[in-house]
């Protein structure tokens, strides 16, 4: 990694967590946007004048709250000037997957963060909270080593940082029986079994072949069953844990993923009751595909699907392909 490039991520550090990550993410075109020279110039502006930068952290039950400011007013222009135009890119980025762990993780998120930026006298106080108690974690814990930027600089922003485990050692336990929702808020809850056997294990390739149809006012009993086992993964074991999911909609449960109107029409409903959940572990990278031929043969085509789900030539032939490809079959109907 070049030195502008540590530069950039050590005084995007400096003032906000998110930013971070939603700078370096922008990588794609090489920064040719029309701001990034003069975002630039103010990285490279703020970097010589390190020195002059001191930055506060206050840890809050749902978040951090920072102060990033300087005894000088030509700094701490910078650093406001700096901070509008970076909450303007982690508003509009595209995230891609980021080197650090902990940083491209908490992008993953970003859409679960709340960002409040107050300037101040000598500079700007950042606020950054979440519902979300994984969330939450990781907005802490990358304060933390946001911290030792400030401290060490280049020699810190050269490392790679873990995600925290699920559970702080100094957090309160859950009661017994507590269902936590690590991933997917409100469905699919899980209970935490650090000590269980057949622990979540990172690299898992699954893929779920969901083929019957359900009470189209619910949502559908196996996209429930999806959701608590990527909240499995995340946070019901000793340590959080990845995996590559795939759905496959075929037979009745083609009619799943229809957007709201294609659905209202088959069903005389006012909306797609599916759609939320299916959205939520859109995001948390399950991929979706249909059975083409199912799809014609309930008499809808590729337009009546909503945009996040792929339409296969057949459901035969994607779950042909994904077992090639290493996924373990699971049929799951209900």
């Amino acid at each position: 990694m070049s030195r502008t490039i540590l530069s950039m991520l050590v005084l995007m550090s400096f003032v906000t967590p998110t930013v971070v990550s939603a700078q370096m993410g922008r990588g794609r075109g090489g920064g040719g946007d029309a701001r990034f020279r003069e975002d630039r110039d103010v990285f490279h502006y703020l970097l010589e004048n390190h020195a002059k930068i001191r930055r506060t952290v206050t840890k809050l039950p749902n978040g951090v709250s920072t102060v990033t400011e300087s005894d000088d007013p030509q700094v701490v222009a910078k650093i406001k000037e700096h901070v509008h135009w970076m909450k303007q890119r982690v508003e509009k980025i595209d995230p891609i997957r980021n080197r650090d762990p902990l940083f491209a993780e908490l992008f993953r998120h970003a859409d679960k963060i709340e960002m409040k930026v107050e300037p101040i006298d000598k500079g700007v106080k950042v606020t950054e909270t979440s519902k979300d108690p994984m969330v939450v974690r990781l907005i802490q814990a990358h304060a933390e080593v946001v911290s030792a930027f400030v401290a060490k600089g280049f020699d810190e922003a050269q490392q790679s940082h873990p995600v925290p485990k699920t559970q702080p050692a100094n957090s309160p336990q859950p009661k017994p029986g507590e269902l936590l929702f690590p991933k997917i808020e409100g469905h699919g809850g899980v209970v935490p079994l650090p000590t269980a056997a057949h622990q979540p294990r990172s690299g898992s390739k699954v893929l779920v072949d969901i083929t019957s149809g359900g009470d189209p006012a619910k949502v559908h009993p196996a996209i429930e069953k999806v959701a608590r086992y990527v909240n499995i993964m995340a946070g019901a074991g000793k340590e959080p844990a990845t995996a590559s999911i795939a759905l496959v909609f075929h037979g009745d449960a083609t009619l799943v993923v229809l957007s709201d109107d294609a659905y209202a029409r088959q069903f005389q409903t006012n909306q797609n009751p599916n759609l939320p959940l299916l959205r939520a572990l859109h995001k948390e990278g399950v991929e979706m595909f249909v059975c083409g031929q199912s799809l014609a043969g309930k008499g809808n085509s590729t337009e009546h699907v909503v945009v996040f789900v792929d339409t296969a030539v057949s459901a035969f032939t994607a779950s042909v392909n994904l077992q090639s490809d290493g996924y373990a079959y699971v049929p799951l109907s209900r």
